[in-house]
């Protein structure tokens, strides 16, 4: 009896049609690719690793900037795990490596601090590639360029993947390529190439090759290249998730223009995040779900204000700015507040969680023990704060934008309003810390990004 032969369909893995085919298809030394979200950016460095795995010599890094970036869920590395098997590639937990049949690898790493480029110190990597480049800093890319060589017969280049930040050092780093003016790519320049020579901090930028090699004979130039991509660039992911679009477009408007537009010049502002036209305004306070008095506390009675504010959510996810505390005074007179303000709130609204949040080290540890036990009995909630400022306030701002936050008509409006809308230029952003930290409560919101 015969066995026919098992036909074993071949994997084809390929770039879409437009930036990412442009990207993966360049010979520049250096290319740099993105400038929005949902451009596919991810899967191009993904893709770009597998195109020397038949090189026994091959070696290739990935980085993003720490560990947790590299394992969360939905994570760089776990789109390897759907992938890189395919080719026969077996993994190692330990190193966040792969190694293929032909005994290539490509390996996972962060540079979480500025010293732990060091490590690559005397590393030969034919292939460097940074995911979110906007995350590292500039001597961390260029000393790792420094470690971008080859004995394998594979060229070194390197590749990244950016979303646009009009302060970080990328913006100047590819600024040829978009508009200063409007802030956005210019399209017949995608994929052009220009020359750089980077002497000490300075980089020299040329048109051509023999141009800069005539301005610096003794320095070696590398090619570079940016190409831009946005969402519609990337049909795979919207056939794929049809809300991805939806959810950018609930952004704050600077966030929003950034991720959805791919815009280099837009930054936070004044006037930007909170505009006074966005609040809705109630005078009857409808049933709710849930009620937070959100604090941000301040050391003294000569520094900043504390604030307290008190929010409820509605079935619909409707939020309402209940009351407002603001004052200056002694650590004293602010935990004897924080407690009466807890009493006032129970006896007229019930059960309202308390959020208060923790400062670092050991003097954290004793405020927050110390609060515990004067609010004992009530629901008290320690939250040490993550991300900036902005970023905390980024949920409530798009919801505020969208016209579902409610301000009780009130003497304090005024002081809020006023607040709001010089964030995060203001002299004062003790109403908003606090105000974000009660939506956030209240939404059950994290910080979140659009990288893909």
């Amino acid at each position: 009896m015969s066995i026919s032969p098992t036909t074993v369909e071949p994997v084809i893995l390929r770039p879409q049609p437009g930036p990412q085919e442009t990207f993966l298809s360049s010979p520049a030394d250096i290319a740099i690719y993105g400038g929005a979200a949902g451009g596919g950016k991810t899967f191009a460095l993904l893709l770009e690793t597998l195109r020397n795995i038949g090189n026994p010599g091959f070696r290739a890094v990935i980085f993003r900037r720490t560990f947790a970036d590299v394992v969360q869920s939905g994570g760089i590395w776990e789109d390897t795990e759907t992938m890189y098997p395919q080719f026969g590639a077996r993994s190692n937990q330990q190193t966040l490596a792969w190694e293929f049949p032909s005994k290539a690898k490509v390996g996972f790493a962060h540079l979480q601090h500025e010293k732990d480029k060091l490590k690559y110190q005397g590393a030969q990597i034919p292939l460097i590639a940074f995911d979110e480049l906007t995350h590292f800093t500039e001597t961390q890319f260029f000393y790792l360029l420094s470690r971008n060589r080859s004995t394998c017969g594979v060229i070194p280049y390197m590749r990244a993947t950016t979303n646009p930040d009009a302060e970080s050092w990328v913006a100047s780093l590819i600024s040829w390529w978009w508009d200063a003016e409007t802030g956005f790519a210019i399209p017949e320049r995608s994929g052009v190439i220009r020359w750089i020579v980077r002497d000490g901090n300075d980089i020299h930028w040329y048109d051509s090759k023999a141009e800069a090699q005539q301005q610096h004979p003794k320095s070696l130039p590398l090619s570079f290249t940016f190409v831009p991509a946005r969402l519609e660039d990337n049909p795979a992911l919207l056939k794929k998730d049809p809300a991805y679009k939806a959810k950018l477009q609930a952004l704050p408007l600077v966030e929003r223009a950034r991720l959805l537009g791919g815009n280099w010049k837009i930054k936070p502002a004044a006037g930007l995040y909170f505009k006074r036209e966005w609040w809705q305004s109630a005078v009857r306070a409808p049933e709710f779900t849930k009620l937070v008095r959100a604090w941000d506390l301040a050391g003294s009675k000569d520094g900043d204000y504390t604030a307290g504010v008190l929010m409820g959510i509605t079935a619909d996810k409707s939020c309402y700015v209940l009351d407002l505390k603001r004052f200056k005074g002694t650590p004293g007179q602010v935990r004897n507040t924080v407690l009466a303000t807890a009493q006032a709130d129970a006896e007229q609204w019930g059960r309202v969680t308390i959020r208060i949040p923790q400062d670092p080290g050991q003097a954290g540890v004793d405020q927050r023990d110390s609060y515990s036990k004067m609010l004992s009995g009530y629901r008290v909630r320690f939250l040490k704060p993550t991300g900036s400022k902005v970023i905390r306030a980024a949920a409530l701002s798009s919801q505020v934008e969208a016209g579902t936050v409610f301000l009780m008509q009130a003497s304090w409006n005024e002081s809020l309003q006023a607040e709001a809308e010089q964030f995060p230029d203001g002299s004062h952003d003790d109403i908003i810390d606090a105000l974000a930290d009660a939506y956030n409560e209240l939404a059950g919101k994290k910080a979140s990004s659009f990288n893909r």
